[in-house]
Protein backbone atom coordinates (compact mmCIF):
# COMPACT_ATOMS: atom_id res chain seq x y z
CA UNK A 1 0.00 0.00 0.00
CA UNK A 2 1.45 3.34 -0.70
CA UNK A 3 2.28 5.47 2.51
CA UNK A 4 1.15 9.78 1.24
CA UNK A 5 3.28 12.26 2.81
CA UNK A 6 1.56 15.68 3.44
CA UNK A 7 4.91 17.68 2.59
CA UNK A 8 5.29 21.25 3.32
CA UNK A 9 8.36 22.86 1.91
CA UNK A 10 11.24 23.67 3.55
CA UNK A 11 9.76 22.05 7.09
CA UNK A 12 10.63 18.63 9.14
CA UNK A 13 8.43 16.82 6.50
CA UNK A 14 11.97 16.74 4.19
CA UNK A 15 13.41 14.35 6.78
CA UNK A 16 10.84 11.78 6.22
CA UNK A 17 10.65 11.59 2.61
CA UNK A 18 14.48 11.39 2.91
CA UNK A 19 13.76 8.15 5.53
CA UNK A 20 11.23 7.15 3.14
CA UNK A 21 13.96 6.93 0.42
CA UNK A 22 16.34 5.06 2.54
CA UNK A 23 13.81 2.41 3.20
CA UNK A 24 12.37 1.95 -0.13
CA UNK A 25 9.16 2.31 0.71
CA UNK A 26 6.14 3.47 -1.98
CA UNK A 27 5.12 6.77 -1.36
CA UNK A 28 3.33 9.54 -3.22
CA UNK A 29 3.26 13.06 -1.99
CA UNK A 30 0.89 16.03 -1.55
CA UNK A 31 2.55 19.01 -1.95
CA UNK A 32 2.18 22.80 0.09
CA UNK A 33 3.86 25.58 -0.54
CA UNK A 34 4.38 28.38 2.51
CA UNK A 35 3.35 31.96 2.17
CA UNK A 36 5.81 33.93 0.24
CA UNK A 37 5.31 36.72 2.61
CA UNK A 38 4.24 35.17 6.14
CA UNK A 39 6.20 32.11 5.39
CA UNK A 40 3.58 30.13 6.98
CA UNK A 41 1.42 27.30 6.16
CA UNK A 42 -1.26 27.71 3.47
CA UNK A 43 -4.76 27.06 5.21
CA UNK A 44 -5.13 23.87 2.72
CA UNK A 45 -3.05 21.69 5.17
CA UNK A 46 -5.65 21.81 8.22
CA UNK A 47 -7.76 19.92 5.54
CA UNK A 48 -4.69 17.00 6.17
CA UNK A 49 -4.58 17.81 9.89
CA UNK A 50 -6.41 20.20 12.12
CA UNK A 51 -3.25 21.85 13.47
CA UNK A 52 -2.23 22.49 9.81
CA UNK A 53 1.59 21.21 10.36
CA UNK A 54 3.57 19.19 8.54
CA UNK A 55 4.48 16.45 8.51
CA UNK A 56 1.67 14.14 8.07
CA UNK A 57 1.50 10.69 6.38
CA UNK A 58 -1.91 8.29 5.88
CA UNK A 59 -0.97 4.28 5.58
CA UNK A 60 -3.63 1.82 5.83
CA UNK A 61 -6.14 4.07 6.56
CA UNK A 62 -4.12 5.24 9.82
CA UNK A 63 -3.71 9.26 9.89
CA UNK A 64 -0.13 9.83 11.36
CA UNK A 65 1.14 13.18 12.80
CA UNK A 66 4.59 14.37 14.84
CA UNK A 67 8.04 13.47 13.75
CA UNK A 68 8.99 10.88 15.95
CA UNK A 69 6.14 9.30 15.98
CA UNK A 70 6.36 8.94 12.05
CA UNK A 71 9.47 7.88 12.06
CA UNK A 72 9.23 5.16 14.61
CA UNK A 73 5.96 3.90 12.51
CA UNK A 74 7.65 4.15 9.41
CA UNK A 75 10.87 2.10 11.16
CA UNK A 76 9.07 -0.43 12.33
CA UNK A 77 6.45 -1.14 9.96
CA UNK A 78 7.89 -0.40 6.63
CA UNK A 79 11.55 -2.36 6.70
CA UNK A 80 13.53 0.03 8.92
CA UNK A 81 14.35 -2.32 11.44
CA UNK A 82 18.04 -1.50 11.23
CA UNK A 83 17.70 1.92 11.74
CA UNK A 84 16.16 1.17 15.18
CA UNK A 85 18.73 -0.20 18.07
CA UNK A 86 17.82 -3.16 20.03
CA UNK A 87 15.11 -2.03 22.82
CA UNK A 88 17.46 -4.46 25.29
CA UNK A 89 19.98 -2.09 24.90
CA UNK A 90 22.27 0.61 25.83
CA UNK A 91 21.75 2.28 23.08
CA UNK A 92 17.55 2.07 23.19
CA UNK A 93 17.67 4.69 25.80
CA UNK A 94 20.11 7.06 23.69
CA UNK A 95 17.56 6.52 21.00
CA UNK A 96 14.95 7.54 22.88
CA UNK A 97 17.21 10.58 24.22
CA UNK A 98 18.00 12.07 20.70
CA UNK A 99 14.12 11.64 19.36
CA UNK A 100 12.88 13.72 22.48
CA UNK A 101 15.81 16.52 21.85
CA UNK A 102 15.46 16.64 18.25
CA UNK A 103 11.57 17.81 19.00
CA UNK A 104 11.82 19.56 22.20
CA UNK A 105 14.88 20.79 23.75
CA UNK A 106 16.62 21.68 20.17
CA UNK A 107 13.74 22.82 18.58
CA UNK A 108 12.87 25.41 20.99
CA UNK A 109 15.60 27.83 20.39
CA UNK A 110 15.50 26.69 16.87
CA UNK A 111 11.99 28.08 16.65
CA UNK A 112 12.51 30.77 18.73
CA UNK A 113 15.41 32.05 16.30
CA UNK A 114 13.68 31.42 13.43
CA UNK A 115 10.76 33.61 14.59
CA UNK A 116 12.55 36.40 16.28
CA UNK A 117 14.70 36.85 13.66
CA UNK A 118 11.58 37.93 11.41
CA UNK A 119 10.96 40.28 13.83
CA UNK A 120 13.58 42.84 13.66
CA UNK A 121 14.07 45.40 16.52
CA UNK A 122 11.43 44.32 17.86
CA UNK A 123 13.11 41.24 18.89
CA UNK A 124 16.37 42.77 20.17
CA UNK A 125 15.43 42.47 24.60
CA UNK A 126 14.98 38.70 23.94
CA UNK A 127 17.73 37.64 21.54
CA UNK A 128 20.54 37.36 24.09
CA UNK A 129 18.94 35.02 25.47
CA UNK A 130 17.51 33.01 22.31
CA UNK A 131 20.87 33.16 21.52
CA UNK A 132 22.61 31.62 24.69
CA UNK A 133 20.05 28.81 24.19
CA UNK A 134 20.43 27.97 20.71
CA UNK A 135 24.25 28.20 21.22
CA UNK A 136 23.86 26.30 23.75
CA UNK A 137 21.94 23.38 22.45
CA UNK A 138 24.48 23.52 18.78
CA UNK A 139 26.99 23.03 21.50
CA UNK A 140 25.54 19.63 23.25
CA UNK A 141 25.18 18.29 20.06
CA UNK A 142 28.53 18.67 18.80
CA UNK A 143 30.01 17.16 21.74
CA UNK A 144 27.58 14.31 21.60
CA UNK A 145 27.71 13.27 18.01
CA UNK A 146 30.22 10.46 17.13
CA UNK A 147 33.91 10.95 15.36
CA UNK A 148 31.98 8.22 12.85
CA UNK A 149 29.22 11.20 12.57
CA UNK A 150 26.22 9.32 14.45
CA UNK A 151 23.67 10.43 17.39
CA UNK A 152 23.45 6.59 18.41
CA UNK A 153 25.99 3.32 17.49
CA UNK A 154 28.19 3.25 14.53
CA UNK A 155 25.94 3.36 11.06
CA UNK A 156 22.69 5.48 10.33
CA UNK A 157 19.87 5.42 12.58
CA UNK A 158 17.01 7.32 13.11
CA UNK A 159 18.12 9.72 16.00
CA UNK A 160 20.08 10.60 12.67
CA UNK A 161 17.15 11.44 10.63
CA UNK A 162 15.40 13.30 13.84
CA UNK A 163 18.56 15.64 14.44
CA UNK A 164 19.47 15.78 10.59
CA UNK A 165 16.61 19.15 10.38
CA UNK A 166 17.80 21.35 13.30
CA UNK A 167 21.76 20.85 12.44
CA UNK A 168 20.80 22.07 8.80
CA UNK A 169 19.37 24.94 10.67
CA UNK A 170 22.45 25.21 13.10
CA UNK A 171 24.28 24.97 9.69
CA UNK A 172 21.89 27.50 7.71
CA UNK A 173 22.56 29.78 10.85
CA UNK A 174 26.17 30.38 10.37
CA UNK A 175 27.54 27.69 12.79
CA UNK A 176 29.55 25.56 10.17
CA UNK A 177 32.95 26.82 12.21
CA UNK A 178 31.66 26.42 16.11
CA UNK A 179 29.90 22.80 15.01
CA UNK A 180 32.18 21.21 12.14
CA UNK A 181 31.27 17.58 13.17
CA UNK A 182 27.22 19.19 12.72
CA UNK A 183 28.55 20.56 9.45
CA UNK A 184 30.33 17.45 8.14
CA UNK A 185 27.33 15.52 9.62
CA UNK A 186 24.87 17.81 6.87
CA UNK A 187 27.08 17.30 4.42
CA UNK A 188 26.97 13.38 4.96
CA UNK A 189 23.48 13.24 5.03
CA UNK A 190 23.15 15.54 1.53
CA UNK A 191 25.67 13.19 -0.11
CA UNK A 192 23.14 10.21 0.44
CA UNK A 193 21.54 9.11 -2.79
CA UNK A 194 18.38 9.08 -0.92
CA UNK A 195 18.46 12.31 0.01
CA UNK A 196 19.04 13.78 -3.13
CA UNK A 197 16.00 11.61 -4.22
CA UNK A 198 13.90 12.79 -1.51
CA UNK A 199 14.79 16.52 -2.51
CA UNK A 200 14.37 16.00 -5.89
CA UNK A 201 10.77 14.87 -5.09
CA UNK A 202 9.83 17.51 -2.77
CA UNK A 203 11.12 20.22 -4.66
CA UNK A 204 13.29 23.50 -3.55
CA UNK A 205 14.87 22.67 0.33
CA UNK A 206 15.93 25.68 2.04
CA UNK A 207 19.66 26.44 0.32
CA UNK A 208 20.01 22.78 -1.10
Amino acid sequence: MTITVHHLNNSRSQRILWLLEELGADYEIVSYQRDAVTNLAPPELKNAHPLGKSPVIEDDGRLIAESGAIIEYLCARHGGEAWLPDRSSSEWVDHLEWMQFGESSFFVPVMLKIMAGRLGDAAAPMMPRVEEQFAAHVNFAEQNISDDLHFVGSDWSAADVMMSFPAEIAVMQGYAEKAPKLARFVEAIHARPAWQRARERGGAYFIW
